[in-house]
């Protein structure tokens, strides 16, 4: 398995590696043993499978307390998932990562507890797969604004508009969880 850092602290791309033929392919999605080494001890206790239409925009989530680190990946379509460092003592606090997830890449994102997360549907019926290190406590959930202007992310345009939840349309901004100091 292949992995590369980011631009934020502990956020890594983790590139399987992929043995295919004229039949398939085949792929270790996972392995207690190697993520512990290469990327540290943690403990899955979720996984959540969700499957969406072009556009849908889910998220910024994230539990405080109870933060969930969490393995993204896509199974079938694409997304660009987001991670925004939510961390006020880490040094890249208020930046935030993206990456295109893919069915054909079959790259993975880890995501260490204390970020906040979030993805937008390239392709409908998009199915995304992600593991947990905490499980979903809905008194703890909260919602970054997806397009607050002080974390400036970089949303794909697409064709069509992003649909988000009632939830996700009342996320709250950075500065509104935490003092933004520049």
């Amino acid at each position: 398995m292949e992995i590369t850092e980011t631009n934020l602290d502990g956020v890594l791309v983790l590139e399987p590696r992929v043995f295919g033929d004229e039949r398939g392919f085949f792929m270790e999605t996972f392995n207690q043993q190697v993520f512990n080494e290469r990327v540290g001890e943690v403990t899955f206790v979720q996984d959540n499978h969700s499957k969406s239409s072009k556009g849908v925009l889910r998220g910024l989530h994230f539990q405080d307390p109870q933060a969930q680190g969490k393995l993204v990946r896509v199974t079938v379509g694409a997304v660009y998932d987001v991670a925004v460092d939510i961390r006020p003592e880490s040094p890249s606090f208020g930046k935030w990562f993206g990456l295109e997830l893919t069915a054909d890449n079959k790259k993975q994102l880890w995501i260490p507890a204390g970020l906040a997360h979030g993805f937008l549907t390239l392709q409908d019926n998009t199915e995304f797969l992600y593991k947990c290190t905490d499980f979903y406590a809905p008194h703890y959930d909260n919602t970054l604004m997806w397009n607050d202007p002080e974390l400036a992310i970089e949303w794909p345009k697409l064709n069509v508009d992003y649909q988000l939840s009632e939830k996700d349309q009342a996320g709250k901004l950075l500065g509104e969880f935490y003092q933004v100091v520049k």
